[in-house]
């Protein structure tokens, strides 16, 4: 049997992958129709636009090359 360390260690990273799941299951609903993001409780709107910004403001951070039609300097 794992230690507790290790068991407690694999299910955080199974719910941080399930949570991308669970994220990506609800934004093709949407996208199909099947459920209205208004649909979900208020607490689950904020938690979800919150996850949206948060990793969108990682992408930003990560995109090191600049698009061609931007004359900034890299």
């Amino acid at each position: 049997m794992a230690e507790p360390d290790n068991t407690t260690n694999a299910l955080a990273q199974s719910d941080t992958s399930l949570v991308r799941v669970l994220e990506d299951l609800i934004d093709v609903l949407i996208t199909r129709g099947v459920i209205q993001f208004t649909d979900l409780p208020a607490a689950a709107q904020a938690k979800l636009l919150e996850r949206r910004e948060t990793r969108a403001s990682m992408a930003d951070r990560l995109n090191l090359i600049q698009p061609e039609n931007d004359r900034g300097l890299l």
